[in-house]
């Protein structure tokens, strides 16, 4: 049903809106309001696990006026869409807050990225010394609370007669309560926000660590008491046996080891956007007043005359107006062959002059330029969920309740239905909660996509987005534009070819002389190729443009005429031989261009738009990956046929209009094909929206097409295969991470609650529990970093 807008003016003084809201629903119609959303991008400080980034989801989502929230665990950012009318951005923070968790101060984006990599490097020491504490203390009170366990003595160190827990059971479960103290004191992190989300009905990972050592902790204070008033007996014969002081302190001790080693490991899956915004100047000279002045790149405006020295980094983007250089743009394209620049030539910022001096007039500063359109595109792609993620999200909402209560039920029917003791039901409990870690789940994505994301920035690649990482490796169908993307997309003379008494060099200058000034891109071509053959024009008396059919002039007392095929027919002039020579060119893809002199036929010159040299080769590459070619032109079918022969095009569609190349892209996605379209213009960007996924190929100013999902920074259509390969590697990892993550659980959980022990195995010690989802974690990222030796195509 179509939406109709209507301007109304009312009395707000008599009228409130939301009567008049009310009003028109009654009479049977909806009032659709344009809603001015804000998007806003917070960092979220104290997240442990999935849990908790759902949590921050659950209670912003209960806000009037939020659209929509995304958080990132391993970004740890909140990305949120909400109505500036209904909410203020206060609330939104005091809500998250409320919920137990920080919102970290925001700065400009070089002093946030600089002050994040300190809060990184401070909370990794912050751990480290945490676990030194910890261990060092745990040791000890493992030592001690083990070594009489042993029949022979633990080396050459037995526990001391005065806290021999035969002879003093008291003295031994208050040394061991004095020891385990500062290391409850060293994870005190763990019980301030476990309890706090517990209470705030949000459990998390630290809920269940939380939950699990305090009964451990309790339950040995119960028992030292019971020692200290004589009443602790088993049937082991002594109290001793039922302190778990050791448990909770080794198992504070291993999950601060885990956190250290997880922060160390997340810290370099950012390390991309580091990198980028590290290859910014922080200075620029420019020109004022015929002096140079060197300033902080914030102070550079658009139209500001800036001078780069050899060797130094150009700051800004811009168009050079004096001198001419070489410029490594590997930061931008990956390619490291240096490229020539000279006036009129465009300059990336952040790029490096090679060997020249060189002034530019600046035209994109600040967040305008290249470089920060790249940043921003990583950013917005490492923040973004693909929907494999949606999996574990769901889960993580679920996982910490559904843990605390198969410790509680396992531990029930254990005491009740097993008939075990407290010692052995406590067991039960404390490894049931300590393994269940959703740690290692919520990890198992973003972790892959921010490396996979930055591994393609930094070879020229640029994925907007989990979905686009994730949706590429199913492509069975890629649809490349012809011009500009298979081909060079400049028009340049292949071949002169000239009937007897004619020279090659004066019937190129008598065509270059007629077409000097024509912005025809073929007559640009024959001006260009006299340009770079040397030769000399001459002077043009009449000049007449014959449309559809090419031009007519008068140089020299001769009447020149410089067309296709229909102008020497209209004007009756024999094509000769000529005519067969011109068949074998149009059927390699060429132009014929015809020059005849006082209606005499003169020469042939023949222009084409020749295909780039990485087009076969990725075309073979693709088909090797079992993905169908297409190519899309609004050529006419015989050159079409010519172009696809030479690279090994499957399907040919020619003779398309601009705008209905999209149509082309739908036709194949009927018959239940995977699209990519490839393109490098504006008028393929509907055809790129429609496709499945929209992979531009475009320069350092073209980076922020919005109609393409990726964008390829160099002109090489072996990044298409590198971007596809990428995304199935990708992939890979992610359900390596997610197999691990959910097997880890699947498998841990029943362990723990002792099923192994129903068939005459072991039963599963906390301390082991916690090393177990300690590492199940740090595997996790480990597993996602193996991504950063991704290896491109060549």
């Amino acid at each position: 049903m179509a939406t109709e807008k209507i301007e109304i003016e009312f009395d707000s003084s008599k009228v409130k809106f939301e009567d008049f809201k009310k009003a028109l629903q009654k009479s049977g119609y909806d009032l659709v309001e344009d809603i001015n959303y804000k998007k806003i991008d917070l960092k979220i400080g104290g997240m442990t696990c999935a849990a908790c980034s759902k949590a921050v989801e659950r209670v912003v989502k209960k806000l009037d006026g939020i659209e929509s929230i995304n958080v990132n665990i391993a970004t740890e950012k909140a990305t949120i869409n909400y109505d500036p009318s209904k909410v203020r951005l206060s609330q939104i923070k005091s809500s998250i807050v409320k919920a137990g968790y920080e919102v970290l101060q925001e700065n400009n984006k070089e002093k946030e990225i600089d002050e994040d990599k300190l809060r990184k490097e401070k909370e990794m020491k912050t751990l480290f010394t945490k676990f030194i504490i910890a261990i060092g203390f745990s040791i000890p009170l493992f030592y001690i609370a083990m070594g009489p366990m042993i029949s022979k003595p633990i080396g050459p160190w037995p526990v001391p007669m005065v806290i021999d827990p035969t002879n003093n059971p008291l003295n031994y479960a208050l040394i061991q309560l004095i020891l385990v103290i500062p290391v409850m004191l060293a994870g005190y992190k763990f019980y301030i926000n476990g309890f706090k989300a517990l209470i705030g009905r949000s459990p998390n990972m630290d809920s269940l660590v939380a939950i699990g050592t305090s009964a451990a902790f309790i339950y040995s204070v119960y028992t030292t008491i019971q020692i200290a008033n004589g009443q602790a007996h088993n049937r082991h014969g002594g109290g001793h046996h039922q302190l778990y002081f050791e448990s909770a302190g080794i198992i504070i001790a291993l999950i601060l080891l885990g956190k250290y080693l997880e922060s160390r490991s997340k810290g370099k899956t950012s390390e991309a956007i580091k990198k980028l915004m590290g290859l910014q100047p922080k200075t620029a000279i420019i020109i004022k007043n015929d002096k140079e002045m060197e300033i902080p790149i914030e102070e550079v405006e658009v139209g500001d005359i800036i001078i780069v020295k050899p060797g130094g980094k150009i700051p800004v983007d811009g168009i050079v107006v004096q001198g001419h250089t070489s410029v490594d743009e590997s930061m931008l394209t990956g390619e490291s062959i240096p490229v020539e620049k000279n006036i009129g030539d465009k300059v990336t910022g952040a790029s490096i002059n090679k060997n020249g001096s060189i002034r530019f007039k600046a035209q994109k500063v600040g967040s305008d330029t290249a470089l920060a359109q790249i940043i921003k595109l990583v950013e917005d792609a490492q923040g973004k969920k693909a929907p494999i993620a949606q999996l574990a999200d769901t889960v993580s909402g679920y996982f910490v309740p559904t843990v605390i209560l198969i410790s509680v039920v396992a531990a029930f029917l254990w005491f009740i239905v097993g008939n075990k003791d407290l010692e052995f039901v406590l067991t039960i409990f404390i490894s049931v909660l300590v393994i269940a870690c959703p740690c290692a789940l919520g990890l198992a994505t973003p972790t892959a996509i921010m490396v996979g994301t930055g591994k393609g920035a930094e070879n020229g690649i640029l994925i907007k987005g989990g979905e686009a990482l994730e949706l590429a490796h199913k492509v069975d169908t890629i649809i490349f534009d012809k011009t500009g993307t298979i081909t060079e997309g400049k028009p340049t003379v292949t071949e002169i070819i000239v009937t007897e008494n004619i020279d090659e060099n004066y019937l190129l200058s008598l065509a270059a002389s007629s077409e000097k000034g024509s912005e025809h891109p073929l007559g640009e071509a024959i001006v260009k190729y006299a340009e770079y053959k040397q030769v000399e024009l001459m002077k043009v008396n009449k000049f007449k443009a014959i449309p559809g059919h090419g031009i007519e002039v008068s140089i020299d007392s001769k009447e020149i005429l410089l067309g296709n095929k229909k102008l020497m027919v209209d004007r009756n002039i024999s094509l000769e031989t000529l005519e067969i020579e011109s068949d074998k060119l149009a059927s390699k893809g060429k132009t014929p261009m015809y020059v005849s002199i006082d209606n005499k036929i003169a020469g042939i010159i023949a222009v084409a738009d020749i295909v780039k040299e990485s087009s076969k080769k990725s075309i073979e590459k693709l088909h090797d990956m079992g993905i169908k070619v297409a190519m899309v032109t609004g050529d006419n079918e015989k050159t079409a046929q010519a172009i696809a022969k030479e690279v090994g095009i499957d399907i040919v569609l020619a003779e398309v209009l601009p705008q209905d190349k999209s149509n082309e892209v739908k036709k194949l996605q009927s018959e239940g094909r995977f699209v990519a379209m490839v393109g490098d213009g504006i008028n393929d960007a509907p055809a790129l929206a429609q496709a499945d996924i929209g992979i531009a190929i475009g320069s350092g100013t073209d980076v922020a097409m919005e109609s393409a999902d990726v964008v390829l920074m160099k002109s090489d259509l072996m990044d298409v295969c590198n971007s596809i390969k990428l995304s199935n590697e990708t992939i890979k990892n992610i359900k390596q991470n997610l197999f691990w993550a959910f097997g880890y659980n699947t498998i841990g959980i029943p362990i723990a609650a002792g099923v192994l022990y129903i068939f005459g195995g072991p039963l599963l010690n906390p301390m082991f529990a916690a090393a177990a989802m300690s590492l199940s974690s740090v595997s996790v990222v480990t597993n996602a970093l193996r991504l950063k030796n991704f290896k491109t195509y060549k």
